[in-house]
Formats: C-alpha cells, sequence, structure tokens
C-alpha cells in the first residue's frame, strides 16, 4: 500500500496499486497547477485508491472539458485526480511513500515543455499524448517576451506577475518538503529581489501556507485554481517564482541541484548540474 499526502497534511490518501503506468508531463496546465518543471503522475485502479482524509478541503478547479484539477485549499499541493469513466486515479508521484513498483516510462507534451529546461535521460518523448491514448491536446495561449522582463501566471490566469533585471538565482530542490509542496520530482525556484517584483493582477486571490516548524518555509497558490505562485518574503528581501508558473522565459537556467540526499527514489538525476546532498555552501 502506498500513502501520500498533500504539504500541510490535511489531504491524506492511499492506493493498493498496480501502477500501470508512469508519464511525466511537461504541458502547461501542469507546470502551471504544480509550479514544476514537469509533472509525473502514475495510474492505478480507482477501485484500489481511496481518501484517507480531507475530502472536505479539496479545492477543484476546471482546467479542461475532460480535466477537473484537484489540489488542498489549505496549502494548493496537487492531489490526486479520479477518472471515473476510465475507473483510474492519477497520482502525482512526488509526495508518494512506499516502493511503487515502477519507474518513469516517457516524457509526453514535450512540444509545450519549458525553454529552460532540458530532458536528458534518454526516455521516449512524446510532443502530446503517447499515440495509444488516442487523444490531442489543447491549445494554450502564448505571451509575447518583453526584453528585461520576466512573466508569470497561475493556472486560471487570474493571478499574474512579472520580474525585471536579473534573478539572483534559480535551483532544483529535492527535499521532501518542495517535493510535497510541488507535488513533483523537485522544485525548481527562481529568485529575484523583492524590489525587482510586482503583481500584476489578482494578489488578493493569492494564498498562503506557512509551515509551522520552518523558519522561512511557505507556499504560496491561487485560491482559485490552485496553481503555484510567487512568495514575496518581506523579511528576507526577496520574491521566491516556482518556475512551472512562467509564462516567458528568465535569462537564467537552473544552476545546481540541492538536498539530492532527499531526492524521490523513482527519479534519476542524468544532466551534469553540480549536486549538493544538502544545502549548498554560503556563497
Amino acid at each position: 500500500m502506498v500513502q501520500g499526502s498533500c504539504f500541510c497534511g490535511a489531504v491524506r490518501y492511499q492506493a493498493a496499486g498496480p501502477f500501470d503506468s508512469m508519464m511525466s508531463c511537461h504541458c502547461s496546465m501542469c507546470r502551471k497547477h504544480h509550479g514544476a518543471a514537469f509533472a509525473t503522475y502514475v495510474s492505478t485502479p480507482l477501485e484500489g485508491f481511496r481518501w484517507v482524509a480531507g475530502q472536505n478541503t479539496l479545492l477543484r478547479y476546471q482546467s479542461s472539458p475532460q480535466g477537473m484539477r484537484n489540489s488542498c485549499s489549505v496549502c494548493g499541493s496537487t492531489v490526486p485526480m479520479t477518472l471515473d469513466a476510465q475507473a483510474l486515479a492519477l497520482l502525482p508521484a512526488g509526495p508518494l511513500e512506499g516502493e511503487l513498483g515502477i519507474r518513469p516510462q516517457a516524457h509526453m507534451f514535450v512540444g509545450s515543455k519549458a525553454p529552460w529546461y532540458t530532458i536528458s535521460d534518454g526516455l521516449p518523448q512524446h510532443e502530446e499524448y503517447p499515440p495509444e491514448f488516442g487523444m490531442k491536446g489543447l491549445a494554450r495561449p502564448t505571451l509575447k517576451p518583453r526584453p528585461g522582463v520576466t512573466e508569470g501566471s497561475c493556472l486560471c490566469g487570474a493571478v499574474a506577475y512579472e520580474a525585471s533585471g536579473e534573478p539572483l538565482s534559480m535551483q532544483n530542490c529535492h527535499c521532501l518538503r518542495c517535493r510535497r509542496a510541488r507535488a513533483a520530482a523537485y522544485g525548481t525556484n527562481l529568485f529575484y529581489k523583492d524590489t525587482q517584483f510586482l503583481w500584476k493582477r489578482g494578489v488578493e486571490r493569492v494564498g498562503q501556507y506557512k509551515l509551522p516548524e520552518a523558519r522561512f518555509y511557505t507556499t504560496a497558490f491561487c485560491r482559485q485554481c490552485g496553481g503555484g505562485v510567487p512568495r514575496v518574503s518581506s523579511d528576507r528581501g526577496m520574491a521566491v517564482i516556482p518556475a512551472g508558473s512562467l509564462d516567458t522565459d528568465p535569462p537564467l537556467r537552473p544552476q545546481r541541484h540541492i538536498f539530492t540526499n532527499y531526492k524521490a527514489a523513482w527519479f534519476e538525476l542524468t544532466d551534469s548540474l553540480p549536486r549538493f546532498a544538502e544545502a549548498p555552501p554560503s556563497a
């Protein structure tokens, strides 16, 4: 039996398996909902899946005619989708605890891949859905870039922002907090000075959840769609942007992997970026 939960623990679930497939999706909707470079899902028969707690706290957003995306209304973390017509449950792999008995099999929607992310693992790649799915993707709007400005938004578009100039850093974090908060293999964050950051619209729709035992760790999300959005920390003079929410290509690429001691067992690091078992040494 595999267990999973949202970041705050309000929503908990379990699945008996077996897991039939494991795919990493690069579509803009998955990237925005998770706030990550890509989302990795496992599918399992619906009869073996159950909500353990927190169904009454689910935030549901109809992202497409076929898709109802679920997240926790307390912390914004993405949680499983159930497909009644197909008798399937789709579970984000990042927060799962226990041996899955499966590894990622392919990448899909690589035609929508984030320009700042490079696929390096050698797995099959599909422009949209794999052919055996018999489905086509939906057209998504694109934003014309402006020189010197990086822009982003949530999944539903109600919240939007921009950051000007050069970011301070960009890194991939594999800690359990990031994996649960993003419900993904890892979280990629872009850091700007708070004076470089501007909300364009929807700041009143932004919800936040601070981990009680953490000094700073706080997640921010759109209360309408659950999509990950930036968090502005005036205490640190910094804006932390979940890179999956970006609409335009930032002027920086991920510089390192951190907290790799806590990496998801099913995810393999195959790129050449520097790796740090814990936090990187201070500059």
